[in-house]
């Protein structure tokens, strides 16, 4: 939904690459400060995480700007 890479969610999180990669591929479980890290920079980025009947993730519509150009 963003196109970012491990290393992208790394530097936005202010967390290792590697601590993304393990994660990844499932060679570790994230403690939950760490998870709530991530949480929180997807948040900050424009994701929604719905917990209903279906969870899942959704991208927010992004705000249109006066100039006509979409905000980021």
């Amino acid at each position: 939904m963003l196109d970012w890479s491990q290393q992208d969610l790394a530097d936005n999180a202010r967390l290792s690459v590697v601590t993304i990669h393990q994660f990844e591929r499932g060679a570790t479980q994230p403690h939950r400060a760490t998870m709530d890290v991530i949480v929180r920079t997807f948040e900050a980025a424009g994701i929604e995480f719905i917990d209903g009947d279906a969870p899942g993730v959704k991208l927010r519509k992004r705000v249109t700007a006066p100039s006509g150009r979409k905000k980021k």
